[in-house]
């Protein structure tokens, strides 16, 4: 197959992938709870968290992780063991950035929601699990550590989605890099109403 059609593939994995809204098929099938309408109204974490419990909430996440990753690590896969006549030029060492990119995208505008989606954070978490594992356990322990230290999902992964590109920066990963902060870019954006929120003192802590 020619680089074209591989970089078609590959975008299509990634997006079909992160289109799958899990968070409003969990709450739906086990709440009975459509989290367009309720809470934040979000499909994410956090909201499914809160209308349908912590369990839910971990699923949610696992889920919304695992449809960055896999397809990453299939491309990835995919590219190395089908297509090693064409060699490490070109397009295809860049085809696992192009996934990841499209997981995100098809997790905040998927197409079966009218292009309204999550906010991609859990989405990013599982395609750097893929593509900088070490690199995204560090922003991973600080998000982490902001959340306990506040009790606010929104500042911990604001936190994650900035430390990420710096961190592989650092660490000269330039491509990588280059994807991550154009990720904490969107991911920046869809925190907007957070933002300001958490600006005003009326941001609500994870547990309410």
């Amino acid at each position: 197959m020619t680089e074209s059609v591989w970089l078609l593939l590959a975008v299509a994995a990634g997006y079909l992938s992160g289109s799958v809204p899990y968070g409003l098929v969990l709450a739906r099938a086990f709440c009975g709870i459509d989290p367009r309408t309720a809470g934040s109204c979000n499909i994410g974490t956090t909201n499914i968290a809160r209308l349908c419990g912590k369990k839910w909430g971990a699923i949610t996440l696992l889920c919304d992780a695992l449809k960055g990753t896999l397809p990453v690590l299939g491309v990835a896969y995919a590219t190395t063991h089908m297509a090693p006549e064409q060699g490490s030029a070109g397009l295809l060492p860049l085809l696992p950035l192009f996934t990841a990119a499209a997981a995100i995208a098809g997790h905040m505008f998927p197409v079966w929601l009218r292009f309204k989606g999550g906010k991609g954070v859990a989405t990013t978490v599982g395609v750097f699990l893929a593509l900088a594992p070490l690199e995204l356990l560090v922003a991973a322990a600080a998000c982490i550590a902001v959340i306990w230290r506040t009790g606010f999902v929104s500042a911990g992964s604001l936190v994650l989605s900035v430390l990420l590109p710096a961190l592989l920066f650092f660490n000269e990963k330039t491509g990588t890099g280059v994807l991550a902060l154009c990720i904490s870019a969107g991911v920046i954006w869809a925190h907007r109403e957070n933002i300001k929120r958490l600006r005003a003192g009326t941001e609500k802590p994870w547990k309410k």
